[in-house]
């Protein structure tokens, strides 16, 4: 079929090679609408993964959470009681508190409060996968003993250079001093600049205000071989409607949800895709639309020798289909290096990944196509008589 459709003469080839000038045109058209794609795509991921990361890296099976919440911005409690009635429960093994409030940072160079988001944990328990807590959690059970997100923003202070030349990092929280253990690395947010991981303990000193039997998160550990669904739906039916359980992704996905259908911040990406897509669609029919008026009498020519629309449809969607092969490269390459940028200057992850690759090929493919059907019309309209 392939052979067919790429005829012996490759005259779609040929047209498009013959003019280099407007070819390179076309190609660069086609790259930049594809690149605001790609730059909207990878904004969108990887401010989605970073909103997300601390939920995957919890150490639990099952999360329970008060049905109210929506995201780490602005977390709502509920009675550690009910954490505690999940143990009654066929086949929980062990449960473990969360507390997650917003302080206030001060970096000591300059002086300056900002905005970062502080874990309460159990230090005789693990709460977090990241390898460096787990390292250092011991340290956290003296007071006002933390550990700093070293992927946070800059803002914060360079702790993690000075923590390794001088072995401490002292500064304050909430007004009132810390010590920084150790760091981790989760990285900046929709939700918060940074990190901050202390002790059930300090974390109820840094906030003389909470209750401390009111917890924001509550990590469920499932005994060996059970069934996580099942176990689920069982605490599910039993509990009060004060709380819902959930997997540590369906507890990811309640905070992405939120960031892209509670916000602008969906609309607005993809708005940045739509607008790419339209703007290569422009390009691509202005260039094949030339062609065609360029090109007329000789289409008409073999319209006149029999040839069919079809066929001449055929000849304008391979060139459709050469463009978007030869401005999909480049494009492809190019967001490669503007991602290291942005991930330099914003620390955020913005990676490219292969499905984002796939759907901006697809995208380009099917702008290319819709051009070069829109730009067949006008060749359908010649009449091999009115040409010559």
């Amino acid at each position: 079929m392939l052979s067919k459709f790429f005829r012996k003469t490759p005259l779609a080839w040929r047209q498009l090679m013959k003019e280099k000038t407007r070819l390179a045109i076309a190609v660069s058209g086609i790259a930049f609408a594809d690149m605001l794609m790609f730059i909207q795509l990878g904004f969108e991921g990887a401010l989605f993964d970073a909103a997300v990361k601390p939920h995957r890296n919890l150490q639990a099976d099952l999360v329970l959470i008060n049905p109210q919440f929506q995201t780490l911005f602005s977390v709502k409690s509920f009675s550690r009681e009910r954490l505690y009635q999940t143990l009654s429960y066929d086949g929980v093994q062990s449960v473990n508190s969360v507390y997650i409030s917003t302080g206030q940072w001060r970096n000591p160079q300059t002086r300056l409060d900002r905005a970062i988001l502080v874990w309460g944990i159990d230090p005789a328990k693990p709460a977090f996968l990241f390898p460096e807590v787990q390292q250092h959690q011991n340290d956290l059970k003296q007071l006002y003993q933390v550990m700093f997100d070293q992927a946070g923003r800059p803002e914060y202070g360079d702790i993690a250079t000075i923590l390794k030349q001088t072995g401490k990092f002292e500064t304050e929280l909430n007004g009132k001093g810390i010590n920084v253990k150790g760091v981790f690395s989760n990285g900046a947010s929709f939700a918060a600049d940074g990190n901050v991981i202390a002790s059930d303990s300090t974390f109820l000193q840094l906030f003389p205000d909470r209750k401390a039997d009111q917890i924001e998160v509550g990590l469920i550990t499932l005994k060996p071989g059970a069934n996580h669904e099942q176990v689920r739906s069982q605490l599910a039916a039993g509990l009060p409607n004060d709380v819902i359980v959930l997997t540590t992704e369906g507890f990811a996905q309640i905070e992405k949800s939120y960031w892209a259908n509670g916000t602008g911040i969906g609309f607005i990406f993809g708005l940045g895709v739509g607008v790419g897509f339209i703007v290569g669609i422009v390009i691509v029919y202005q260039i094949l639309y030339s062609d065609v008026s360029e090109h007329l009498p000789e289409y008409a020519t073999l319209k006149a020798m029999g040839y069919s629309d079809r066929y001449l449809l055929g000849v304008l969607l391979q060139e459709a289909l050469f463009l978007a092969c030869l401005g999909f490269l480049p494009s492809f390459f190019l967001s490669l290096g503007l991602y290291q940028l942005t991930y330099a200057a914003t620390l955020l992850p913005i990676f490219m990944k292969v499905e984002r690759a796939i759907t901006v090929f697809i995208l380009t493919i099917i702008m290319c196509t819709f051009s070069g059907a829109i730009a067949m019309r006008k060749l359908r309209a010649a009449d091999p008589a009115d040409i010559f």
